[in-house]
């Protein structure tokens, strides 16, 4: 299957054009001569790479669990409370890693749950995920005043979605100013698993061409290398070697999608006084490799909830 995702775009300035490229295609800058996709960098565009550069920081980013569920509830996902993590194996998580990962798991089942406002499962989600940080000595990341304010603002979800991101936010930078950055590393992860794992469990085989939620998936090519670089800066701790080399068997999977982006296209728009930049992103994913891809990351997923 050849999956066409259109790319098209009004943008003030150049940095989002670097948005729009990397978000769709890691390898959308190619050297002058190859073939119909490349995209010449020298005179006027040379300016433009310089620019796509140095906002690869920005962008290359891993998404957040709050923004993995806005990926899957944005390409018309329905709910399904079958795919979260029970609520009761949190008591089987006594380890700094099993309560890492499940840390990042619950925050992303917990951010699935407020899109789609299930009341009662995002109160008792919010409540296994002070669990697991609590248990990581993550002081004050869910407090009891943040549990009462999510009661009484319910039906809320902007409120919600506040105090998800912050908690998430304030695990992270407690456990990097703490001098953990393994765990840190590992709640990533879990949360990164734990939002592909849905994703791929969501998608209707008998809609593959034209299901939206393909195209979110294949972006997380692009975010895999992301989580290994990451992991690999706490190379050594034992439970990290074993998490890169989970998630690798995640990248050879990915690595047999190949994409091709279109040179990019300007057209200046008149009425709004903006360049619109457009470009075509192609991505070879067979419904054979969206498969293998399903059955490794919920085997690996199946591991990390035991």
């Amino acid at each position: 299957m050849k999956r066409l995702l259109n790319i098209s775009n009004s943008i003030p300035a150049v940095v989002l054009f670097a948005a729009i490229m990397l978000a769709g295609c890691r390898s959308g800058v190619k050297k002058a001569g190859k073939d119909t996709d490349t995209l010449s960098v020298t005179g006027a565009n040379a300016a433009i790479y310089e620019n796509i550069k140095q906002a690869e920081k920005i962008f290359y980013t891993l998404p957040s669990p709050l923004e993995s569920a806005m990926l899957i509830k944005s390409a018309g996902a329905l709910f399904d409370d079958n795919l979260l993590n029970p609520i009761e194996n949190a008591r089987n998580y006594n380890t700094n890693r099993s309560m890492a990962l499940n840390l990042g798991i619950y925050t992303t089942d917990l951010s699935f749950a407020s899109l789609y406002d299930q009341t009662q499962l995002i109160i008792n989600y919010m409540n296994v995920a002070k669990q697991m940080a609590d248990g990581l000595g993550i002081l004050d990341a869910i407090s009891e005043e943040d549990i009462a304010k999510l009661e009484e603002n319910i039906h809320n979800t902007e409120v919600i979605m506040d105090i998800i991101s912050q908690t998430y936010l304030n695990s992270n930078s407690y456990l990097e100013d703490n001098g953990q950055p393994a765990i840190a590393a590992m709640v990533l992860a879990g949360g990164w698993l734990e939002g592909l794992y849905i994703s791929t469990q969501l998608v209707d085989m008998k809609d593959f061409n034209s299901n939206k939620l393909v195209g979110r998936i294949i972006d997380q090519k692009l975010s895999v290398d992301i989580l290994i670089g990451l992991l690999s800066g706490s190379k050594g701790h034992p439970a990290i070697d074993d998490l890169i080399g989970q998630v690798e068997k995640v990248k050879t999977v990915f690595d047999k999608i190949t994409l091709k982006t279109s040179p990019v296209r300007p057209e200046y728009d008149q009425a709004s006084n903006t360049t619109v930049l457009k470009s075509e992103v192609s991505a070879d994913f067979s419904p054979e490799v969206f498969r293998e891809l399903s059955e490794t990351v919920a085997g690996i997923r199946s591991t990390l909830i035991k």
